[in-house]
């Protein structure tokens, strides 16, 4: 590597670099660079990582996060879908044998995560015994919701996941119910995990500056509560559902979330059985509520 580049990620370093390589900051990818060295090292210690930790990171950037990953990890899978970037982050991590760099876009679709991206973490997974796969990234705005959703629903999925997001989406994910952020999103992660918003960010420690203020949130997977849901793509598809329309009531919007799998008397036996107000709407429902309920229809589908 040409030195260190984390003493490099300076607004005066980025801008000479970037008028060296001829390239400007794309817009289209998200990119927002961390100029606060503090900041990016903060990142990476809350990220808690091992020998034993397989790292994936979702834009690469200037590597400057990858290259502290990278001395902490046992590999590091770090993804930059922008060509430009991808050569010139290169530069600085061509010496460091534990990286694997793909420039690749890291969703196949919004509903999915690239297979290429995935194979790549599971290969650095089996290579040792008791490796642990972990997300550490400043996730581009424009994919970071369904990134962490999407990595949530695979079979393999992170033990953690410490990110830079956009603060409104921090605001989500730990959202509690009755609340305007509370929503599908709260209850997939919340479902499956312990989440919490490490420390919120001005515009100002980010080049160029975003329009909004971020988040660094820490995700940790937590097994029992993942394991009590039978079916997590049923559970995915029925949450989203019952978010469809937020101010229909509980019943309405049941039904409409069932689809043909229950009749109205079918969806009145089950709101009496769990005890649940009608009425109410989707909003107010714990995630503890919600898993019953959606473990409930799934069930009377089943009969």
């Amino acid at each position: 590597m040409s030195g260190d580049s984390t003493s490099k990620q300076t607004l005066s370093f980025l801008k000479r670099r970037f008028e060296e390589a001829g390239i400007r900051p794309r817009t289209k990818f998200g990119q927002n660079f961390l100029i606060d060295l503090n900041l990016l090292k903060i990142l990476a210690d809350s990220a808690q990582l091992t020998a034993d930790d397989v790292v994936l990171e979702i834009g690469t950037g200037t590597g400057s996060l990858t290259a502290l990953l990278a001395a902490k990890a046992a590999a590091v899978v770090t993804v930059e879908v922008d060509r430009r970037m991808f050569q010139l982050a290169g530069e600085e991590l061509y010496a460091l044998d534990n990286v694997l760099m793909l420039q690749v876009d890291a969703l196949k679709n919004k509903n999915r995560i690239n297979p290429e991206v995935l194979a790549a973490v599971s290969t650095h997974l089996d290579a040792a015994p008791g490796r642990r796969f972990k997300l550490v990234a400043n996730l581009p705005y424009n994919i970071a919701t369904p990134i962490i959703a999407n990595l949530l629903a695979e079979e393999r999925p992170p033990e953690s996941m410490t990110v830079t997001l956009q603060k409104e989406l921090a605001q989500r994910i730990t959202a509690v119910p009755g609340t305007k952020d509370y929503g599908a999103l709260s209850i997939w992660i919340q479902s499956q995990c312990r989440a919490a918003i490490l420390r919120e960010l001005p515009p100002s420690v980010f080049w160029p500056r975003p329009k909004v203020s971020s988040a660094f949130v820490r995700i940790d997977l937590d097994r029992p509560l993942r394991d009590r849901i039978e079916d997590l793509g049923f559970f995915h598809d029925f949450i989203r559902a019952m978010f469809q329309h937020r101010r229909k009531f509980l019943r309405t919007q049941l039904f409409l979330a069932a689809g043909n799998r229950l009749d109205k008397p079918g969806a009145d036996a089950i709101l009496k059985r769990l005890k649940l107000d009608p009425s109410l709407r989707a909003e107010r429902l714990d995630v503890e509520t919600m898993v019953a309920l959606a473990e409930a229809v799934r069930n009377a589908a089943a009969i």
